[in-house]
């Protein structure tokens, strides 16, 4: 494990939009973190790590990367149908491993991971990242402090107009694979429901093309929903036919109030645009975006604009795992390998759920 101070050397396997936007910019910006090493099988003219990144060190395989005994740590960004081999080969190689989501395509590869970690004495994080949206945050405070009441329905949505399937592997990895929106979209979703509420007690999986592709065409749409002890209902939602000026986000009822949100956390935008964290005005939402709270006032409800609290921003994230790392200790790893098992049984669930038609317990 590693010693406290030492600069921790990070490896980058792969080069597409998940390293660019999300994960070189937060290494960046983690004073613990050295970006040392990117893995681009075939850097071309417009699209090349060695160009954008002329001080690190570039590989073509990741053989070579995992045999360098200076990286501690190793990030992997590459489609999820990938992810098993290469998190197994980096924990052997007695490397900590940051994974991008979903996690893996199955629970029963991510409980194999999660003992070939605990044999080679390293960490797992998986890189959940809306955890730290901040309009969550935001109905994380309100559910903590009591606002809402006993909440009875929370409804979480991903939707979009995207009529054309993308070319990328977003658009052509089968669900089995762990491609598809469900693992894309619903890992999102889910695992903000489950960091809320925990595991339900079955799940009710609705599945559909809403491009219109055909029988036997991959789902891009889905609803499932969670069914809790207390009666609570957790509906999650991810579509591509949604035509709007603003998305609905958040719906959350309770017996003291209802929170309701429009549009999706502005720090994907913002790092695309080449913000980063520490930035100023970085995670910080246009007024214009807020959120609604309506509690009774004197037997009527009573609307008020609700803004999203101070932001934690997506370095918290990195900085929690730099933490973990530095100390040692699988405890502070912010997204434990164990909760997105979690979270991918939710979705096997629906998924057995889409096909039978029944409700699958938990």
């Amino acid at each position: 494990m590693a010693s406290q101070g030492k600069i921790q050397n990070v490896g980058v396997i792969g080069y597409g939009m998940s390293a660019k936007v999300f994960h070189i910019p937060l290494i960046q910006t983690t004073p613990s973190f050295r970006l040392a090493a990117i893995v681009q099988r075939k850097p071309v003219s417009g699209n090349s790590a060695p160009a954008d990144h002329p001080s690190v060190k570039h590989h073509a395989t990741t053989d070579t990367l995992l045999s360098d005994p200076s990286i501690d740590i190793i990030i992997v960004t590459t489609p999820p149908d990938s992810h098993f081999a290469l998190c197994t080969a980096a924990l052997k190689a007695g490397k900590h491993v940051f994974v991008e989501k979903p996690f893996v395509p199955t629970s029963a590869e991510a409980t194999a991971l999660i003992e070939t970690a605990r044999t080679a004495r390293k960490l797992i994080c998986v890189y959940q990242n809306r955890r730290w949206d901040s309009d969550f945050l935001t109905f994380r405070k309100l559910q903590k402090d009591g606002t809402l009441g006993r909440i009875v329905e929370f409804e979480t949505h991903f939707d979009r107009f995207k009529a054309v399937k993308p070319e990328t592997w977003k658009g052509q990895l089968e669900m089995n694979n762990g491609g598809g929106v469900i693992y894309d979209l619903g890992t999102h979703l889910l695992d903000q429901a489950y960091v809320a509420f925990g595991l339900p007690v079955d799940v009710t999986g609705i599945f559909s093309n809403q491009r219109g592709e055909g029988e036997g065409a991959e789902p891009d749409a889905f609803t499932v929903l969670l069914r809790y002890k207390d009666g609570l209902l957790v509906t999650a939602k991810a579509g591509i036919m949604s035509i709007d000026t603003a998305q609905l986000r958040y719906w959350v009822r309770g017996t003291e109030g209802t929170y309701k949100k429009h549009h999706l956390d502005c720090q994907e935008d913002q790092l695309k645009a080449g913000l980063k964290p520490g930035d100023k005005g970085f995670a910080v939402e246009d007024a214009a975006a807020s959120g609604t709270l309506v509690r009774m006032v004197e037997g009527k409800p009573v609307a008020e604009v609700f803004a999203n609290i101070d932001p934690e921003t997506y370095g918290a994230l990195y900085r929690g795992f730099a933490e973990a790392v530095e100390k040692g200790d699988a405890g502070r790893v912010p997204v434990k390998a164990e909760e997105s098992r979690d979270v991918l049984r939710i979705i096997e669930a629906a998924r057995e759920s889409a096909k039978t038609g029944r409700a699958v317990k938990l």
